[in-house]
């Protein structure tokens, strides 16, 4: 990655100041001045994107219609003079609507708001989702309820609507919003509304914070029952830390022009979030303020889809994949990170099993540390996959052993479409070829295979590496 180098540099510059310093003090001078430390974070200055992330920015779409989508700088920061830190997403009509929200017991004032509207709306009747970036609006008591409130009240007016308006906030815990000053541009973001690429880019650069790059996806896709008729559908999402399942420091808005029914929108998004969003990791903590959206607005025409039919199975498979591609964009922009990581367990007793092993591999420490030093340890994979079940005794127990040593395989299996590097086989180690793990470790993109021969099923997560970057950006996140 482009940053690694440049890291480099600066540890060697690092360490040449420590050892000057280290020569001053051993000379038995008095007092000691140390220059203050240069911090070096993974976004570029003036908002630029590094050139290693431009390739996952589009420049067009296919956007659903009746939508349109704005981003609009209102300097919830005060320093933010030049980025779009407020996003709104509006609807023609009455959309069907859904959402997943963040279990942390510290829920945010916007997750508390939007659970209840969607509550008490029986997931329809939503026409827009308003997000700010720059203060998380988290852990501010009734105050921070009320400045949500009033958030979704102003957009509201704007549409000439009531109750019909999603809430999302996301930065810095435990500071109130500035919320006199968001109320004061609302309008001007519901004014600046289009429908265009440009407009869909600038709403998802307003949802950003550490982020180095704005999240933002597209596609089209039929249905059984019309295959003549074209649907869309586009989602951004932001998110670069604070990063684990049920779910993350992640918002997302998708939003479709299908006919999904009210019904038939929350089972859809459950299943997609569950292998998708609930499916990556990059520091293993999860946030307060976490909350996914799916609108969908029928207005592209067609008969209203169903649960339990072949136009619904056909949705929520598409919404899958899309939701499972936008959420590799977050493990790809983790901070500080150089590797995008798959997870792959398979032959499991179960796919919770499966999960779990995953999911403990995907946050070690010593896992993502070695990934980042290029170093092919796979004791450390062996390891995390031994006691990802320990303390865990709601995992299911049936008359197969979920992990049998003696069965156990691990591989690296190579991006470039080169053959499998087996490290161990059925419990014993092979003889590692250095260089080749060396070459392969080397590459961006890695997947690590966990092979349990105790059964037919599976799990996929996705991670990246630690870096000293990520110790830099989060050392001073708040400052």
């Amino acid at each position: 990655m482009v940053m690694e180098g440049f890291n480099g540099c600066v540890r060697g510059q690092l360490r040449q100041s420590r050892a000057q310093l280290a020569r001053h003090l051993g000379s038995g001078r008095g007092r000691v001045s140390v220059p203050v430390q240069a911090r070096f974070y993974s976004a570029p200055a003036a908002n630029s994107i590094p050139a290693a992330k431009k390739k996952y920015v589009p420049t067009t779409g296919s956007y659903p219609l009746g939508f349109s989508t704005s981003g609009t700088i209102v300097g919830v920061k005060p320093a933010n003079t030049t980025k779009p830190d407020l996003a709104f997403i509006a609807s023609d009509r009455p959309c069907a609507a859904a959402a997943v929200f963040t279990k942390n017991k510290f829920q945010a004032a916007p997750v508390t708001f939007s659970r209840s509207l969607l509550e008490k709306a029986a997931n329809q009747g939503i026409k827009a989702v308003i997000i700010n970036s720059g203060c998380a609006n988290a852990v501010t008591g009734k105050g921070g309820l009320e400045d949500a409130t009033k958030m979704a009240r102003e957009a509201d007016r704007c549409l000439g609507q009531t109750n019909a308006t999603i809430v999302m906030s996301t930065g810095v815990i435990g500071q109130r919003l500035p919320i006199d000053k968001i109320i004061k541009n609302v309008p001007a973001a519901h004014s600046a509304l289009g429908s265009t690429h440009e407009h869909w880019l600038a709403c998802a650069k307003a949802i950003c914070t550490t982020d180095t790059f704005p999240k933002l996806m597209s596609r089209t896709f039929t249905l059984p029952s019309s295959p003549s008729t074209e649907y869309r559908i586009a989602g951004m999402t932001k998110g670069a830390g604070m990063i684990h399942p049920n779910m993350a420091t992640l918002l997302g808005v998708i939003a479709t022009d299908a006919p999904i029914s009210p019904a038939a929108l929350p089972s859809a998004l459950k299943y997609a979030v569950d292998r998708s969003f609930n499916s990556i990791t990059i520091d293993g903590d999860t946030s307060t303020n976490d909350t996914v959206a799916l609108l969908a607005n029928g207005a592209a025409g067609g008969s209203e889809v169903a649960e339990n039919s072949p136009d619904y199975d056909a949705f929520r498979t598409v919404l899958t994949g899309f939701a499972a591609d936008l959420a590799k964009l977050v493990v790809r922009d983790g901070e500080g990170a150089t590797k995008f990581v798959t997870i792959r367990v398979v032959e499991s007793a179960s796919e919770d099993v499966a999960r779990k092993i995953a999911s403990t591999i995907a946050r070690s420490p010593l896992v993502k540390t070695a990934l980042y030093g290029k170093d092919a340890n796979w004791g450390r994979i062996l390891c995390a996959t031994g006691y990802s079940l320990i303390s865990e005794p709601g995992m299911p127990v049936n008359d197969v052993p979920e992990i049998v040593p003696e069965k156990t395989n691990v591989s690296f299996i190579p991006t470039d479409g080169t053959a499998e590097l087996k490290l161990l086989v059925n419990g014993e180690p092979e003889q590692v070829d250095e260089a080749r793990a060396a070459e392969i470790l080397e590459l961006e993109d890695l997947e690590i295979l966990v092979r349990l021969g105790t059964g037919n099923k599976e799990a996929t997560y996705w991670t990246c590496d630690y870096s000293h970057e990520y110790i830099t950006i989060n050392g001073d996140y708040r400052t």
